[in-house]
């Protein structure tokens, strides 16, 4: 399919993405998920797709169907979906293709977007803010909407992307190997990040001691956990928390309770301070 052919204007395929870029992460439906989003960042583009009234409908019906991925690189599905709707108004395709691609493109678009957005860009830039922040330095004010216009551009290219390249876009990058690769590097710095971020403002330390009787001198606790190992009661922490997320769920509220539960009789106590 060449650039001449195509029935959407960019400034069309725009109007889909800001609509999905707004709703994608905000509004789903307890039943299907970003359905109602990806219809509604459709719905414009379809009518001028389908003049017919019953064709419109079905097509607004198949966008209706379950469907959930990653926002924003999530967003060359709706380019992608775009391009393959037209190629059904022309006959080339039937709604049953549309709708399998989608399904099957959901979940490893969920992967790469999860990783390079959520595990990786967000937490470098957020850690970067925390950084200044804690500084005082009104330089972190920056980083928060940077995230947003960060993710708004990359998903404005990749809305693009898709529709220019059909459903052939993201076969593509995932066969090159390309994607795989970043993925994995993205994956080793969001680790790498979260150590770091973990080991600088996760702070826990013991007060407690212990009194030589020969010689009266006192011998710190902490003093000896730092020798052995610097760090160590921070990451227990860290330790437990993922245990706890891996074994009773990512209950964010109960797990903050507890943190403050342990930290208050703890600090009562003088075991932590």
């Amino acid at each position: 399919m060449t650039e001449q052919k195509r029935l959407l204007s960019k400034k069309e395929v725009n109007q889909s993405h800001l609509i999905w870029y707004l709703a994608a992460e905000t509004n789903n439906s307890y039943e299907r998920l970003q359905a109602p989003s990806f219809c509604a960042a459709m719905a414009r583009n379809l009518r001028k797709i389908y003049p017919n009234d019953e064709d419109y409908k079905e097509a607004l019906q198949r966008h209706l169907e379950f469907y959930n991925t990653e926002g924003t690189i999530g967003s060359v599905v709706v380019g992608i979906a775009l391009a393959m709707e037209e190629e059904k108004a022309k006959g080339n395709l039937t709604g049953d293709v549309i709708t399998g691609i989608k399904l099957g493109l959901m979940g490893p678009i969920a992967g790469i977007g999860d990783t390079l957005i959520w595990g990786m860009s967000k937490a470098i830039l957020l850690g970067l803010a925390c950084t200044f922040a804690l500084q005082g330095s009104p330089i972190a004010l920056i980083f928060p909407p940077m995230f947003s216009i960060l993710i708004f551009v990359l998903g404005r290219y990749t809305c693009n992307l898709g529709y220019k390249l059909g459903s052939e876009a993201v076969p593509k990058l995932l066969k090159s190997g390309t994607m795989n690769t970043l993925i994995t590097a993205a994956s080793v710095l969001g680790l790498f990040m979260m150590g770091a971020l973990s080991a600088s403002y996760v702070k826990v330390a013991t007060p407690l001691n212990w009194v030589i009787s020969s010689t009266g001198a006192a011998i710190g606790l902490q003093a000896n956990l730092d020798a052995i190992l610097p760090g160590m009661l921070q990451l227990l922490a860290i330790f437990g928390i993922y245990w706890y997320f891996t074994h009773k769920g990512q209950n964010y509220i109960k797990l903050v309770l507890t943190i403050l539960l342990i930290s208050i009789v703890a600090a009562f106590f003088g075991i932590l301070g």
